[in-house]
């Protein structure tokens, strides 16, 4: 009887360790999943940094700046919205990796053509079609690395792909102050382009390749509200918005935030992304590790959700600080928001193969989306507070507790999905 229990536990042992174990081409296509988020982030973010120049380059007026550089990030940032459902259903429907290629050559197209815009119309044409093609990259990268993994160790695959693709942000900063604003389009576009050539090596996700062979709709929006998959699916929006708030309000505008502390420190708002997407990266890798070793995707939320929390009041109401400490308040905010890539899975691990992709791209994209109401929002109550004298740090914190409150609530109402079998379909 022992010898057969011993022999039993060996043989589920031996089964459970073919079953987990990694091959080299899933690791390729982790590898190649973080660098193509890396370059996604680079080309998202590159706008902010070289934005001044490269308007003043192509003869916009100061006066006329402003305008200028509102009309081309909201039409990015509606490209990315529109093409967040447009390459999440593609996904769905035609398969992940097909999508993976075209959305990147898409976007590296784009920010080569922005190497050599003449006037701001074309500018903002070629971000909007950029963020199409941006906004196609992380929601299914994600998808595949999580469908391609072994369930108990997808959150380590994910955490890297995420770590990495943030790095993007530091990259583009430093670039920017080496070479000339075309020169960062430029090898923006070149750096997709190359990879490419890495793509053609990855495969495609088994259970997609399952689900085309069944009967069951694929990437049909609509059946997010039936049978009560539409609360799932906001939770997972709101878990997801303190993170473009800090980045957003925050981090953007710490300039403002360090003066009205009292401080007459300068403060350089390239500097001030830079130090915050480090510690993003930073705490991307951290939440993903966090999350494989407590074997909870909703503890390690909540935990940075309570490190979110602390982080803001504490740079809100620091008085008089200084440049470095703002900057070392930017690294902070930023690891706290880190769980960006376990917020992302735990959007695609709540929904079947048929719907997967779907949810794992519009859904960071609508928290992106987010931050143009909650812009909105904190202007109108810097208006309402103007006669107080923290009129900034009034008006965040009320926005703040408003999108603390959503995420509280999204992540209460979360179900956990650590090791939870993906593969299944939505009906």
């Amino acid at each position: 009887m022992n010898v057969w229990v011993n022999r039993s536990y060996l043989r589920g042992m031996v089964r459970r360790s073919a079953s987990e174990s990694i091959s080299p081409n899933i690791w390729l296509t982790v590898v190649v999943g973080g660098l193509g988020y890396f370059v996604d982030i680079y080309d998202l973010l590159l706008f902010g940094i070289v934005r001044l120049d490269s308007l003043r380059a192509i003869g916009v007026r100061p006066e006329a700046m402003q305008d200028a550089s509102e009309l081309i990030l909201n039409m990015q940032m509606v490209g990315m919205l529109l093409g967040g459902l447009l390459f999440g259903v593609l996904a769905d429907k035609r398969g992940r990796l097909s999508v993976l290629l075209g959305s990147i050559l898409l976007y590296s197209l784009m920010n080569i053509a922005n190497a050599f815009v003449g006037s701001v119309p074309v500018y903002a044409l070629l971000r909007f079609l950029a963020g199409i093609g941006l906004a196609g990259e992380l929601g299914v990268a994600i998808t595949l690395v999580s469908e391609i993994m072994p369930r108990h160790l997808r959150g380590y695959g994910t955490a890297v792909v995420a770590s990495m693709g943030i790095m993007g942000a530091v990259a583009a900063y430093f670039v920017h102050q080496i070479f000339n604003w075309q020169t960062a389009f430029i090898i923006g576009g070149a750096m997709g382009l190359a990879l490419l050539v890495l793509r053609v090596r990855v495969s495609e996700s088994g259970m997609f390749r399952d689900v085309q062979k069944q009967e069951v709709q694929r990437g049909n929006v609509l059946m997010l509200f039936r049978n009560g998959r539409l609360g799932t699916y906001l939770s997972c929006i709101a878990i997801g918005i303190p993170i473009w708030y800090v980045v957003g309000i925050l981090v953007t505008f710490a300039p403002e935030f360090t003066k009205e502390s009292g401080s007459t420190a300068t403060i350089v708002p390239g500097q001030c992304i830079m130090w915050t997407y480090l510690g993003l990266a930073i705490g991307d890798l951290g939440a993903g590790l966090v999350s494989q070793w407590i074997r909870s995707r909703r503890r390690t939320i909540l935990a940075f959700l309570l490190l979110t929390t602390a982080c803001i009041v504490w740079y809100l109401f620091t008085p008089a600080k200084s440049a470095a400490l703002t900057y070392l308040q930017c690294a902070l905010l930023g690891f706290s928001v880190g769980y960006w890539a376990v917020f992302v899975t735990t959007a695609a691990e709540q929904f079947g193969t048929n719907l997967r992709a779907t949810v794992a791209t519009t859904v960071p994209n609508v928290v992106r989306g987010a931050l143009a109401p909650t812009l909105l929002a904190f202007g109108a109550l810097r208006r309402f507070y103007a006669a107080e004298h923290d009129v900034m740090q009034t008006a965040a914190l009320v926005v703040g507790a408003v999108v603390l409150v959503l995420a509280y609530t999204g992540w209460f109402f979360l179900k956990e999905s650590y090791g939870k079998d993906l593969d299944f379909v939505e009906t």
